[in-house]
């Protein structure tokens, strides 16, 4: 059985924490094992400490779509108290916020990819509570697509953005605790930081395997299945392609009204291999976002063997493919995105512009892997001094 951050901190706090004022970081993903909200345990554990909520994208929640959707400053309908949203005209909280507390605690939920703005809301809460002598306390929560595989090229400085900050593979293997320690101390952040972690979770574990109930993170993250494909088809945000926003299965399915079937699993299958997935071929018809109203002609991803699913290869395999098939009917998403105004969105998703030049060449995939094997083994020394659980 699984303890959450949240639950071990009711259980066992902190010497003196009940002592200091507290804000949360939070939205409504953010409870125990039995759905009771984070705010409501830590009002009932130290009564009259919690003094205002701050909440990441897609509000409090999760209720807004797409990305450069702001959430208002509000007070929480609840407690009354104040509730800040770090996805407003500032991403980055204020020293008014910071004033509020003594103690900031963070209670997110992440999904175990690069490209998801919550770690990089982190990130921003790390570097005030260090410019303005606060502590942090983070409750660790699983990573839902397991803590063994890391998969993907790491972030070149110049594709650096507020879905990339720092140099991560895309698919990074820590849990939300453990990346607090790894932008605290390797990226030099130097906050006075403490996780809480979980107890009873295991590495190799996914979503699945905890017996913990799913609470949308945001709004289309609805299922464990999408968080197990989303670190590859996340790059679908970069293009027209749909990425099956506007249908029930966000990120399993996409497509777009050009597809041809049996072509594009041909290119793809001879530039990858593609273990522990079956692409079921499909048509849809999105109610929002890309082509909407308008028959789709695409995949729904079926992991099969979450073990062997790579699931950046697969989807770097499909893009390429539908490059090379379908020169004048692909493109890519033009500015902005996540308030980038002049770079390519999909340099800012991939990392690197080279990997988009390599795609757009032809490059097999499965070497272009290679490339990048020596900065992953890199990274993993990196990952190897911050890990908490074995």
């Amino acid at each position: 059985m699984i303890s959450l951050g949240i639950e071990q901190l009711i259980l066992s706090p902190p010497q003196g924490l009940s002592e200091n004022r507290l804000g949360l970081l939070c939205n409504q993903a953010s409870t125990d094992s039995r759905l009771i909200h984070s705010r409501d345990l830590l009002i009932n554990s130290f009564p009259g400490r919690l003094t205002c909520l701050l909440s990441p994208q897609h509000g409090f929640f999760s209720e807004k779509q797409d990305n450069m959707i702001e959430s208002d400053h509000t007070r929480d309908s609840v407690t009354g108290l104040p509730l800040y949203s770090l996805y407003s005209k500032e991403r980055r909280p204020s020293k008014k916020m910071f004033d509020l507390f003594d103690v900031l605690v963070i209670d997110l939920f992440d999904v175990g990819t690069r490209v998801y703005t919550f770690l990089y809301t982190m990130a921003y809460c790390l570097e005030a509570a260090a410019k303005f002598s606060k502590k942090v306390l983070v409750l660790d929560r699983p990573n839902p697509v397991g803590g063994e595989q890391v998969e993907g090229n790491l972030i070149e400085q110049d594709c650096f953005s507020f879905v990339g900050l720092y140099p991560l593979p895309m698919r990074h293997g820590l849990t939300f605790g453990e990346l607090a320690l790894l932008l605290n101390s390797h990226f030099s952040i130097g906050a006075d930081v403490e996780i809480i972690p979980m107890q009873g979770w295991q590495r190799q574990m996914l979503y699945h395997d905890t017996g913990l109930p799913w609470v949308f993170p945001s709004p289309n993250m609805p299922s464990p299945t999408a968080a197990l494909v989303y670190p590859g088809q996340v790059i679908w945000e970069g293009t027209n392609i749909s990425e099956g926003r506007g249908t029930c299965l966000p990120f399993e399915m996409f497509g777009a009204p050009f597809f041809e079937h049996d072509k594009i699993l041909r290119q793809a299958e001879s530039s990858a291999d593609l273990p522990g997935c079956f692409l079921r071929p499909l048509l849809f018809e999105p109610l929002s976002s890309k082509w909407a109203g308008q028959a789709c002609k695409g995949f729904q991803i079926h992991v099969t063997d979450p073990a062997a699913f790579r699931p950046y290869r697969t989807s770097l395999a499909l893009l390429q493919a539908v490059m090379l098939l379908y020169p004048e009917a692909f493109a890519y998403k033009k500015p902005p995105y996540e308030y980038e105004y002049e770079r390519l969105p999909m340099d800012l998703i991939l990392g690197n512009r080279q990997v988009r030049r390599a795609l757009e060449q032809g490059q097999n995939i499965m070497d272009l892997e290679k490339s990048w094997q020596a900065d992953l083994d890199a990274f993993e020394k990196l990952r190897q001094d911050v890990i908490l659980y074995n």
